[in-house]
Formats: C-alpha cells, sequence, structure tokens
C-alpha cells in the first residue's frame, strides 16, 4: 500500500497519517501515541530489555559515548521519557552539564523521577512536558540535542528536526538513536518476523498490551531508513550528517551540527 503523503510547512511527511500500519488522522497521531506510553510507562524499561535483549543499554552507551557531553554543556535529551540517556550524561560530565528531559508523556516523566530518585539524584534534570513539534525552549539555546528511540512517534517528523536545528546553538550538535528499517539484507526477513510477530506478544505478556506494542513494532518499519532520514536532517538545517549501524543496522545513530 502506498504510503500517504501530508505537506506541512517543513516538507512531506509521509509518517503523519500513519499509526503502525492504521491509517488516521494526523490531528490524532499524538494523542494516540501518548495513550500507547501511558500505557507502558510502568513496565517500559522491562520491555527494552526483552525487547532488545538488553542491547539497548549498549546502544545507549554507544550512543552518549559519540555525543561525549562535557561540563558545562547544556543538553536537551527529547522524548527522554525514563531518564535512561539523561543520566549517563549526567554521570559522564560528573553532574557538571545542565540536563533537561522533554517528553510529551507525564507517566514516562514520572518514570524517569522516580528512577532518579532510586539512583540518589535529586537534582541536576531538569524534567518538562513539551512536544518534540513545539520544544519549550529558546532558540540557539542548546548544545546537545538527543532524541533515543522517540523521532519515530514524532507526527511531524520534519518539523521536529527543524526544531532541533532551531534550539541548538551555532556549532551544536544533533543525535538521534532510533531502530531502523534498513537493516542488512540478510536479517531482515528474520528481523521483521521479530518485530511483528514475537514483540506483540512479548507486550502482551509482560506488559498486558499488545496493541501497544504491535504499534511500536510496525512504526519501525514506516520509519525512514539511514540515507533518507539524512537527508531530512539536512533539509531541516543540519549538515555533516552521518550515520552509524548498530547490530546490523537494527538500531542507527545519526548525527548532524548546527551551523
Amino acid at each position: 500500500m502506498p504510503q500517504a503523503k501530508r505537506k506541512t510547512r517543513s516538507g512531506t511527511d509521509p509518517e503523519a497519517a500513519w499509526f503502525g500500519f492504521r491509517h488516521v488522522r494526523p490531528e490524532d497521531k499524538a494523542g494516540l501515541v501518548r495513550e500507547v506510553f501511558t500505557s507502558v510507562a510502568g513496565r517500559y524499561d522491562l520491555m527494552n530489555d526483552l525487547m532488545s535483549g538488553g542491547l539497548h543499554r549498549l546502544w545507549k552507551d554507544r550512543l552518549v559515548a559519540i555525543m561525549h557531553p562535557k561540563a558545562g554543556d547544556i543538553i536537551l535529551d527529547v522524548a527522554g521519557g525514563t531518564g535512561d540517556v539523561a543520566l549517563r550524561c549526567l554521570k559522564r560530565t560528573d553532574h557538571k552539564a545542565k540536563i533537561t528531559v522533554c517528553d510529551i508523556n507525564p507517566a514516562m516523566l514520572k518514570e524517569g523521577r522516580a528512577k532518579m530518585m532510586d539512583h540518589g539524584i535529586l537534582s541536576g534534570i531538569e524534567w518538562v512536558t513539551g512536544n518534540a513539534e513545539e520544544l519549550p525552549l529558546p532558540s540557539r539555546s542548546v548544545d546537545i540535542y538527543s532524541i533515543a528511540f522517540g523521532l519515530r512517534n514524532v507526527t511531524h517528523i520534519d518539523k521536529a528536526l527543524s526544531e532541533a536545528a532551531r534550539v541548538l546553538k551555532p556549532g551544536g550538535r544533533f543525535y538521534c538513536l532510533e531502530f531502523s528499517p534498513g537493516v542488512r539484507h540478510e536479517l531482515k526477513p528474520l528481523y521483521d518476523r521479530y518485530c511483528l510477530s514475537v514483540l506483540p506478544w512479548i507486550g502482551e505478556f509482560v506488559a498486558k498490551d499488545r496493541d501497544a506494542y504491535r504499534y511500536l513494532a510496525e512504526s519501525i518499519q514506516k520509519f525512514p531508513d539511514q540515507p533518507a532520514l539524512a537527508k531530512r536532517m539536512e533539509k531541516a538545517g543540519l549538515t555533516q550528517v552521518k550515520w552509524l549501524n548498530l547490530t546490523g543496522g537494527v538500531a542507527v545513530i545519526h548525527e548532524g551540527w548546527r551551523v
């Protein structure tokens, strides 16, 4: 089935009319995504471990190593939910970076705050409810923008990328860690079967929500592959764009600079 196309002021967003494989009105998609993450928030970290066999932890370690945050950096982690990336950045900078976690879902932010308390961290991270498409931050105010496993859930990806470019300072850096449909050719049949058959079953068994994890699996298939996302980053105003495949392209880190 051909993808529906929707024009926005940021360009063409083919994902805007899709909630997984289900065709929806773009204006309804954010609410549907919010419901998914409200449903799974309490078991989100456990599900990530089960879905990825624990690999998401190594991928996030690699992401933050590439980000190389330093003391004094102003870091924005969008769709940061339960705080995995923020926690790694805080530790790497010896608690001397200014970190904001911005997520559209209050339930995910609640889980993130609780996690930090479990780690004995009571300060150093600001938790903000906000949409990646309309960030509640001033222009040219951020040194590092990161988004891990969140961009594919945004209604208008091009608009979110433009917002990332807007809030980054000149010389600021953008990083996206995301699942990708662009896995190595020999892995793709097994990978697709795992995503579309096994993940919903795990979601039903562990999180008691098969539909939520069916959406999460289907959303990977609708996400742009590596070259397509790179082109859209460049169109949004990011330069020196490159990507790094992890685990045969199951996950990918895209990087770009704001000039």
